[in-house]
């Protein structure tokens, strides 16, 4: 289904643009994820596809998977068009969309709620005896809450594991990888409300992400 993104690479001579076009369909595969998709062609046929199996993961690894598949092959391109060939870089970028894949998966979940979806691995809502209603419901019991730590302490890792490539990554590579600032910041804010999903604060933009950013591109550091 991403084959046709590499077409990208082919399509632009200059690799700022190539950049710009690949944060586009960044964006766009989470609002395909969100039921948010953009009107544009591709997007909405993508939306039809992915809403053809419209169930919840059966464990974390299947979540997982699916972010292999979306939001790492997004990062291996945007590597690719940055002219880098790196296996550090890889990890790193293999990590990161599985990060990504799992924070958006946890974002939605108010979205999906208010439609009467779940989408949050059943292993490990089984686990802790929580049901897709509890969700539904907006229960905010500790066992609820401790499904929300499981998942996001899965993120956690993704993102240690690829900040442990740091000195092994090509600098120029960093660009590709500055989403983990955002990350970072939205598994922050779900600590502090401890693991509450369903608690304002986490709909509500950081106006200092954008500070945040520049200071890591700065250091060069993702």
């Amino acid at each position: 289904m991403w084959n046709w993104l590499r077409l990208v690479k082919d399509l632009v001579s200059e690799k700022t643009i190539g950049l710009m076009r690949m944060q586009f369909w960044k964006k766009t595969v989470d609002d395909i994820y969100c039921d948010n998709p953009p009107h544009q062609p591709v997007a909405i046929e993508l939306w039809k596809e992915k809403n053809l199996d419209d169930k919840a993961y059966r464990n974390i690894q299947e979540l997982e998977s699916y972010a292999e598949n979306t939001q790492s092959s997004l990062l291996y391109l945007t590597l690719e068009i940055l002219g880098i060939k790196d296996l550090h870089a890889d990890h790193a970028a293999s990590h990161i969309g599985k990060a990504q894949g799992i924070v958006t998966c946890l974002r939605a979940m108010p979205y999906h709620g208010s439609r009467r979806r779940v989408f949050l691995p059943m292993d490990i809502c089984m686990l802790h005896g929580v049901s897709q209603e509890d969700f539904l419901r907006k229960n905010r019991d500790k066992n609820v809450r401790d499904v929300i730590y499981d998942i996001a302490s899965q993120a956690h890792l993704h993102l240690k594991h690829a900040r442990s490539f740091h000195k092994s990554v090509p600098v120029k590579a960093f660009p590709a990888f500055l989403q983990t600032v955002a990350l970072e910041d939205y598994l922050k804010k779900i600590q502090q409300v401890d693991f509450d999903i369903f608690h304002p604060s986490l709909q509500q933009k950081n106006t200092l992400l954008p500070l945040s950013l520049y200071i890591r591109s700065w250091r060069k550091r993702y």
